[in-house]
């Protein structure tokens, strides 16, 4: 086997193994929530509001469920 040969097959083995890194609506919705989320509750701690400091903990916790929920409606990574 030439050497371009076997750069080409360990390029194949390596793509394959790195095909989506998890890029998929859910992913992204979630990510998208919790990171609103931390925004709001730093701009929150700042301020020493409060109430906003705790629905933005809040938040967090439905960007969680927003994601589970969003995954298993078919919008998330498929299982092998």
């Amino acid at each position: 086997m030439s050497q371009q040969q076997s750069s080409s097959a360990q390029a194949n083995q390596t793509q394959a193994h790195h095909d989506d890194h998890g890029s998929t609506p859910a992913a992204w919705t979630t990510v998208a929530i919790i990171t609103l989320a931390f925004i709001l509750g730093t701009i929150a701690v700042m301020v020493a509001n409060w109430p906003l400091f705790w629905a933005s903990a809040g938040l967090v916790v439905v960007g969680g469920i927003v994601g589970k929920v969003m995954a298993k409606a078919g919008l998330g990574k498929q299982p092998r």
